[in-house]
This record gives structure tokens, C-alpha cells and sequence, in this order.
């Protein structure tokens, strides 16, 4: 909104002095005044679709998020482009699909280097380990549409500094680097998610400060700063990725909280089935349980209550377009294995819902539609598109796959029938293998590389994808099975090669 200020001068000097403090007092009490919508992008790491209160966890405590959904729009078909990380991420800053920008793996990779496991049957050819200059990042759209610009935490996307946030678009990084993680891991209460931080573009604390509260604390420091000028600010958690480090009090509460439920400690894990033989560590737990993940999904919901009630305090929540989702989807098969993504089948690193499933919630400013539960299916590379529009960008660039999300909800019909594609042609660390999708609603089809099979699911009737339905459904396997295939010709997908090392 522009604001056309005529000041009538008084011949009595003292009304002119009233009608000037008024004015002044008006600016203040009325918050920022811009006719373009302020964005806060809020990106989880690796939590999973059931870990919110909203999404149905009944461990977990969100209550912060969960006003949001009430406040906004909540997806139960929300998805990250990518089983993993960098290559969900790369989407983001992008709009495209991971396939476009060579990175389709977290950085550096499971087989960095062509190193395979002797089970593993292929390899993967190499990938970008940098976000490519040349890409034209979220960020810089903002820049360009009169946008500040704000980055703190995981960034992930760039082995060397010149491929960091600050060369990307973002005027201020803070904790944006090479590392998908906390480093410098001592023990539970020093390194790694407490200070010192060993972070190259974030100062140490003091003693005991957890890296999601600070990271928290430099948003909100930045909100102190913004003028008039509308901005882009992205809080990219580190949490709730390993290392499993929470503030103790919040720990303990979520260990008394395991014993007042009776939780069977015996059956939390399912160790028994086929694919978990090559690791020892592969097991799949199939209980919320985990004290410490707890906390640290407690502590994240906190932190984005404080962020909520600044925009709110400074007038400004009304003009403010707020995006929450994760990378991918929760751990639940390796490392720990700390939450399950259940009635979702597997996680992070497979091609299954546990591992691409998200959630997704959304509220923009005059959204009519409060409390609003949406199945329309939408994608990480959809917050590029929603975001330059709501930024004013006239352009729409044809590079890019997602939709602004604003047009997808106006258009159901046409949103539910849109396919999805997904390309992740890796093993993962998790017990995931080679593998591509389409999603079609409610069919999604998975090609699994080292055998070309396919596997077809309906997710309306089967969202835990347990009947393979691509013998008996024939008709659709072909027809999807051919839209994928050429969808790699069109994005020109690479492959991974025969391991000749296999050992069957």
C-alpha cells in the first residue's frame, strides 16, 4: 500500500505539533506499512510427518504449530522433493525438481568418490556438491523485488564458502555453511547443538545456550532491525537432525512422560525384517518414544512460538506470509532410528510416504480459509512459486516445477490432478535404494533401479503402501510407468552404474 502524506500547516503552531504527533503515533501503533507481503520461511530438518500434535503424534508436544494450522492451511499430502537433505533444499532456493540442479543427494553422498558397499549392486555417477551460482535462488528474487533478506541456520548446499547464503542472495547468514549437522560433538552438553559451535559463520555463546535458541534469538534480532522495506527470512533449523542433544530439563520431562504411558521398551523396534541385514544398525522403530527427540521437537515448537509472537508484537503478523515444512521425511530406520513416521511406511532415505511425506502448513495474509485441512498433494519446489509471486515477481520463470500454492487451493480440481516426480538415484544411509516416483493422486508408482521393477500404490486406501497393486492394476502401472520414462528424457536423468565389486 503506498501512503500519500498531506499535511494541512495550521496557522496555530500548536494544532500543527498535535496533527504531526498523531501521525507519528499512528506509524508506530500501526506496524510495518507495505503492499508486499512479508515471508518467513520456517524449515525443519528431518522431522517427520507424524511428529507434530496436528499431524497426530500423541508424544510430541507442538502446541505452537498446531495454532498455526489452525491459523493457516495444513496438507496431509505435503512432500519434499527428496528423501534426503541438500537435494530438498537445493529445491527450495530453486523451484526445480533436485534432477535439474545435479544434486540428488545429501553432500558429499553414501558413495562419494565411487565407493560402494560390497552389497550395494550400483553406483551412483557423481553430483553437484555446490548450488550453482548461475541458479537463480529465492533470495535473489527477493533482492530484486525490494526484499531484505535474512538466512539463519542449516544451509548445506556448498563445500566451500563462495556457494554459501551470503553469495546466494541472502544479505545477512548466520550459521549457513558446508556442515548438515552441529559439529564438534563432546557430550551431551558441549559441541554439537550446544556451544562452542566450531561454525564459521556464527560467534559462540555462552556456556550452556542451545543452537536452536540462538538461532531463534538472531531471527528475532533481525525482526528488531526491519523497516519499512518487506523481507524474506528463512529459519533453517539444524534440529531436529543427529546428534540427539536437548536442554535436560526437557529431557527429563519426556523420560517421566515414557514412564507415566507404560511404554514397552521391547516393543519400540521391529529388527526382523529382510532389509536390515547388511547394517547392524538398520532397525525401524514403530513407537514414539525417544526422550531426548521429544525434546528437541518441544524446544523447535517453542522457538517458533517466540518468532510468531514478535510478528505479532510489532503489528506487523497480519502482512506476514508464514511457510512450515521439513527436508524429508523423519528418521526411523538407522542412526538411532528416533521417531517413527507411522501409519506412513519407512523414512528419511526411502521412496516410501515415511520418507517424502512432510508436514506442510502454510497461512498468508488475508486467507479466508482458517482451520482449513487440504489434500491437495504439494512439494517443496511449490514454496519457490508461492513466494516470488507473493514477492511480486511478474516473471514466471518456465525452469521450474513448482505452483504457487495460492493457486493451487483456488484450483483443487486441477491441483489433485498434477503429477509429482521424484528421482533419487543413491543408496541411502538409512537402508533405502536406487530408486524414481510419480505421484498421480491417489496412485504414486516407484521404479526401483537395480531390478526395474515397479511398484504401484493407491494412497487414498493404502497410505501405509502395503498392496502392491502394479499386477493387478495394470492399466494405470503402464501408463504412469511411461510418464515417468519420459519424464527422465525431459530432465535428462542420470543413472547409477553396475557395482563390479557386488558380492551377491
Amino acid at each position: 500500500m503506498e501512503i500519500k502524506i498531506v499535511i494541512f500547516l495550521a496557522k496555530n503552531m500548536k494544532l500543527r505539533f498535535c496533527i504531526l504527533l498523531l501521525f507519528a503515533m499512528n506509524l508506530h501503533l500501526s506496524g510495518q506499512k507495505t503492499s508486499k507481503p512479508n515471508i518467513v520461511l520456517i524449515y525443519a530438518d528431518d522431522l517427520g510427518w507424524a511428529d507434530l500434535t496436528c499431524y497426530g503424534s500423541t508424544f510430541y508436544e507442538t502446541p505452537n504449530l498446531d495454532k498455526l494450522a489452525k491459523e493457516g492451511v495444513q496438507f496431509l499430502n505435503g512432500y519434499a522433493t527428496a528423501p534426503v537433505c541438500s537435494p530438498s533444499r537445493a529445491s527450495l532456493m530453486t523451484g526445480k525438481y533436485p534432477v535439474k540442479t545435479g544434486i540428488t543427494d545429501w553432500i558429499t553422498g553414501r558413495q562419494a568418490g565411487g565407493q560402494a558397499k560390497s552389497y550395494e549392486k550400483m553406483i551412483a555417477k557423481p553430483i553437484n556438491y555446490n548450488l550453482a551460482l548461475e541458479e537463480k535462488t529465492l533470495a535473489e528474487y527477493g533482492l530484486k523485488n525490494g526484499y531484505q533478506t535474512f538466512f539463519a541456520g542449516k544451509w548445506h548446499l556448498g563445500e566451500s564458502e563462495q556457494y554459501w547464503p551470503e553469495r546466494q542472495g541472502f544479505e545477512i547468514n548466520i550459521g549457513g555453511f558446508s556442515k548438515g549437522s552441529p559439529v564438534g560433538l563432546v557430550n551431551d552438553t558441549v559441541g554439537g547443538f550446544f556451544t562452542p559451535y566450531k561454525n564459521p559463520r556464527m560467534t559462540d555463546g555462552p556456556a550452556g545456550e542451545y543452537l536452536t535458541d540462538r538461532l531463534a534469538d538472531e531471527c528475532v534480532n533481525f525482526l528488531n532491525t526491519t523497516t519499512d522495506q518487506p523481507f524474506l527470512m528463512v529459519y533453517s533449523l539444524y534440529a531436529v537432525h543427529n546428534p540427539m542433544q536437548a536442554p535436560t530439563a526437557l529431557v527429563n520431562k519426556y523420560k517421566q512422560k515414557q514412564k507415566d504411558l507404560r511404554i514397552n521398551q521391547d516393543s519400540i523396534f521391529r529388527k526382523d525384517e529382510a532389509w536390515m541385514a547388511p547394517e547392524k544398525s538398520w532397525k525401524q522403530r514403530v513407537v514414539q518414544s525417544q526422550p531426548v527427540y521429544a525434546a528437541m521437537v518441544e524446544n523447535m515448537d517453542t522457538n517458533i512460538g517466540k518468532i510468531m509472537r514478535k510478528l505479532q508484537e510489532m503489528g506487523i503478523a497480519d502482512n506476514t506470509m508464514v511457510i512450515f515444512t521439513s527436508d524429508n521425511g523423519g528418521l526411523s530406520t538407522s542412526e538411532g532410528s528416533p521417531t517413527t513416521n507411522f501409519p506412513l511406511r519407512a523414512g528419511k532415505g526411502w521412496m516410501y510416504e515415511g520418507g517424502i511425506r512432510v508436514p506442510f502448513i502454510i497461512k498468508w495474509p488475508g486467507q479466508s480459509s482458517k482451520n482449513h485441512l487440504s489434500d491437495i498433494p504439494v512439494q517443496t519446489a511449490d514454496i519457490f512459486a508461492t513466494c516470488i509471486k507473493a514477492m511480486g515477481e511478474k516473471t514466471n520463470p518456465k525452469e521450474i516445477d513448482g505452483k504457487p500454492i495460492q493457486y493451487l487451493i483456488k484450483n483443487p480440481k486441477n491441483a489433485s490432478k498434477r503429477s509429482l516426480y521424484w528421482h533419487y538415484p543413491h543408496y541411502s544411509n538409512q537402508g533405502g535404494k536406487p530408486s524414481s516416483a510419480i505421484l498421480q493422486y491417489p496412485y504414486k508408482l516407484i521404479y526401483n533401479h537395480e531390478d526395474k521393477s515397479y511398484e504401484l500404490y493407491n494412497l487414498k486406501t493404502d497410505q501405509s503402501e502395503q498392496q502392491n497393486l502394479s499386477g493387478i492394476q495394470s492399466k494405470i502401472s503402464k501408463k504412469m510407468s511411461a510418464q515417468l520414462q519420459q519424464w527422465f528424457t525431459e530432465v535428462n536423468a542420470v543413472f547409477p552404474d553396475q557395482n563390479p565389486k557386488y558380492l551377491k
